[in-house]
């Protein structure tokens, strides 16, 4: 057991992101490694900026804080989870922890108003800058099949 082992996971509150989340508890839980759950967030003005800190802003923290929170609480299982959420686009937050992570872990699909077809942009992305292996774990059945679009019409 390696209790420096450290496995980041991404969670936006997502059914693909609280499953990765799962999922990253269970192998930190086999190595004896501990979890670091990171929400990233960012309050965008209407038309394209990025707002100064304010109501809003402080609003939009809080309830990425409680969401958070909430999907920590709902896990199994006893291994340790620190959370952590932090300002910022989310593929840019996420390669950055992976700097000190053995792992990262992401949901395949997230919240994003775009889809992919087999990937979602943010996942995609994350993937592309880390700087340690990444595992995605796929949204469950319903939700691929909610994302998919209809191959004719």
């Amino acid at each position: 057991m390696d209790r420096n082992y450290l496995v980041v996971v991404g969670v936006d509150g997502s059914d693909s992101s609280l499953r990765a989340l799962q999922w990253a508890a269970h192998e930190a839980a086999q190595r004896g490694g501990t979890v670091q759950a990171i929400t990233a967030w960012r309050w965008d003005v209407p038309g394209g900026g990025i707002a100064n800190e304010g109501p809003a802003d402080m609003e939009a923290r809080d309830r990425a804080a409680q969401m958070l929170e909430q999907a920590v609480a709902a896990l199994t299982g006893d291994t340790p989870v620190a959370t952590e959420v932090v300002e910022g686009r989310p593929a840019d937050v996420l390669a950055e922890a992976s700097r000190d992570a053995d792992l990262l872990v992401l949901g395949s699909h997230g919240h994003s108003r775009v889809w992919t077809t087999v990937l979602g942009s943010v996942a995609e992305e994350t993937i592309r800058q880390a700087h340690c292996p990444v595992v995605v774990i796929p949204a469950d059945e319903e939700a691929r099949r909610r994302a998919a679009p209809p191959a004719v019409r």
